[in-house]
């Protein structure tokens, strides 16, 4: 599937005319796959998950964020995937448009993708995806070590489709767990979420 499928969901809700998102034009390929995380303060507070497969941001909504204790199982929606360049988002979305609010890059980095077959070789990391189930190690400024996603509700029939993002235990690595979301800083800008608010009200 060209970039332009992957991303018709993404510009299909925005007006780009309106909000500083990303309309998404093609990045150039990093030697590693990207992760960003960013704290959203929208209708609901929320953490968004995002790691690099080929050329988009695959993306979940973590209402409580990424934990560094294995026995925290968090809940991660999925969302429509976003463009490359939504790693470096941070702003205020404006009221009344998709997701209106503001955004800060809570942690970047890259990540390793781990996924295995049972005979323990290698499996195409979006191939792992597809089949409900992905382990990577994250590098990042806050997160670094090992999780797992895992589809546990598939979305068929009336059903929302929702996965759990899980620290690895055992997995080499130290992280910090997710902050107080209204307290915490932006690893690009060193800004709270306040502080964007702010800064955008008086531009």
């Amino acid at each position: 599937m060209t970039e332009r499928n992957r991303l018709r969901d993404y510009r299909g809700k925005r007006d780009f005319d309106r909000t500083g998102e990303p309309r998404g034009r093609g990045a150039p390929a990093a030697d590693r796959p990207r992760f960003v995380v960013q704290i959203h303060d929208a209708s609901t507070m929320h953490f968004d998950f995002r790691l690099q497969v080929d050329d988009v941001l695959k993306s979940w909504s973590v209402p409580k964020g990424p934990s560094a204790d294995p026995k925290d199982k968090r809940l991660a929606v999925p969302t429509e995937d976003h463009p490359l360049e939504y790693e470096e988002f941070e702003g205020v979305i404006p009221r009344g448009e998709y997701g209106g609010g503001t955004v800060i890059v809570w942690d970047h980095g890259t990540y390793e993708p781990l996924s295995h077959d049972r005979q323990g070789r290698p499996v195409d990391f979006a191939e792992s995806l597809e089949r409900g189930h992905a382990t990577f190690r994250l590098s990042g400024s806050k997160l670094r070590g090992e999780y797992a996603l895992t589809r546990f509700r598939s979305g068929q029939g009336d059903g929302e489709e929702a996965w759990l993002l899980v620290r690895r235990s055992g997995g080499r690595g130290r992280a910090q767990g997710a902050p107080d979301p209204r307290r915490a800083r932006s690893a690009t800008s060193g800004r709270t979420l306040a502080q964007v608010a702010s800064d955008a009200a008086g531009e």
